[in-house]
């Protein structure tokens, strides 16, 4: 992947331009079919949509089966380039957007150019309508003119605990709240810690699809580059970052060389050099979503080795349920949203030092408790990506309701042509 510009100006949505704009910006032009009477959506994430398959890709491929969804990457700085668009549909509804800008092309220049992009996307698809959702709030600093229907905020994380977290994150984000009309939050925690900054503010956990997850339970063909593994095998699937606790997880492999650590995912502003090298721990690299359950099939433990740190202290692991669903024997480090419910309902078997954390490990490679398992069914049952986007999703039309008066005295619709023809 390409490095992201160390100042993260996000990108745009129609609006005008000042003087000195940059040259126009090439790119392919497609259509999307309308989705007739709703308004389309305009997302702003910091998150790649390639990246990892998680919450903002489950979320907005169901509302794209309703709205048109405009997912706006933040741009990606290279050497030697003209400023350029990328633009492309992924799943049915869904387009994705960013710019390649020269590395070290001045600020204003590049918010031009984000609020130019996203110009050209509301005049190429018609847009009339529509909604802005927000994943990263540094994006208000090329999106402030727009008058949307409706304002989201889908507060995955405290982004400002971070490592590499943009200057001003905190303030910006102070600035969403005030401007949002309605605020989702990815975890509890995360939610009571928010609570106060909005009135329209609601806890939703990431979700499970456990029908895809639940593969895992059944005799899959085993993926070559794990299937010369020796078991036991402990794997984890993720990100690869600050919040990965190195330490615990070179002490478990130094104490038990007999058993073999699994790790799937990309490794992300850390040293890759600093991840413990042994020959009983395994880094497969990334892998896709949809290959995930033929790699988890074959583990005998499933592991979330999160440091505690402040880059952990708010998160709401998504992989929780997933590792669940597939039949496996889950340990975690004490993060507070697996404690809670994961851990207080017996699902999840919590360990932090290395010495406690084998001793777990130990205990989950032994024959479940048939009981264990039915539990964990019983719980994972109340809940679901389809129900979690259904809940999402008329909380929004509510707030649409709430703020059709302001509509009134002056429609987005017009704002967004009057903002395509100042381009």
């Amino acid at each position: 992947m390409s490095e992201v510009d160390p100042k993260r100006a996000p990108s745009s949505v129609p609006g005008s331009s000042p003087p000195g704009r940059p040259a126009a910006l090439p790119h392919r032009s497609f259509a999307v079919r309308s989705q007739p009477g709703s308004a389309d959506v305009f997302v702003f994430s910091h998150l790649r949509w390639d990246f990892v398959f998680q919450r903002p890709q489950h979320l907005l491929t169901r509302c794209a089966a309703k709205r048109r969804v405009f997912f706006i990457e933040e741009p990606i700085a290279e050497d030697r380039v003209d400023v350029h668009a990328e633009i492309g549909p992924r799943t049915p509804g869904v387009v994705v957007a960013r710019l390649r800008v020269p590395r070290g092309m001045e600020a204003g220049r590049q918010l031009d150019a984000q609020r130019r992009l996203i110009s050209r996307l509301a005049n190429e698809h018609g847009v009339g309508r529509f909604l802005t959702w927000y994943y990263t709030p540094m994006a208000l600093e090329f999106t402030r003119h727009l008058a949307a229907d409706l304002v989201i905020y889908d507060c995955m994380d405290e982004l400002s605990n971070f490592a590499g977290a943009p200057r001003g994150l905190r303030e910006r984000e102070e600035e969403l709240f005030r401007r949002a009309h309605l605020v989702f939050c990815g975890g509890q925690s995360l939610y009571e810690a928010k609570r106060p900054a909005h009135r329209n503010i609601h806890a939703i956990p990431s979700s499970i699809d456990a029908a895809h997850f639940g593969r895992a339970r059944r005799a899959l063909p085993e993926p070559e580059d794990q299937r010369v593994i020796p078991g036991p095998r402990l794997g984890f699937f993720g990100v690869l970052d600050e919040r990965f606790d190195r330490d615990l997880v070179d002490a478990v492999a130094r104490a038990r060389p007999d058993w073999h650590l699994v790790f799937i995912g990309p490794v992300v502003k850390i040293d890759p050099a600093s991840l413990p090298q042994r020959p009983n721990v395994h880094y497969l690299g990334p892998r896709p979503y949809a290959d995930l359950p033929g790699y988890l099939a074959h583990w005998d433990v499933a592991l979330m080795p999160f440091a505690i740190n402040d880059a952990t202290r708010f998160i709401s692991p998504t992989k929780t349920p997933e590792y669940l669903a597939a039949g496996r024997p889950v340990v975690s480090t004490p993060i507070r949203d697996v404690v809670r419910p994961y851990g207080e309902l017996g699902l999840v078997r919590i360990a932090d030092e290395p010495e406690a954390f084998v001793a777990a490990c130990e205990e989950a490679l032994r024959p479940p408790d048939p009981a264990w398992l039915h539990d964990v069914d019983a719980f994972l049952a109340r809940t679901s990506w389809d129900r979690t986007w259904a809940r999402m999703s008329a909380l929004v039309d509510d707030a649409l309701r709430l703020a059709a008066p302001s509509r009134a005295r002056g429609t987005s619709r017009d704002a967004a042509r009057d903002a395509a023809a100042a381009d």
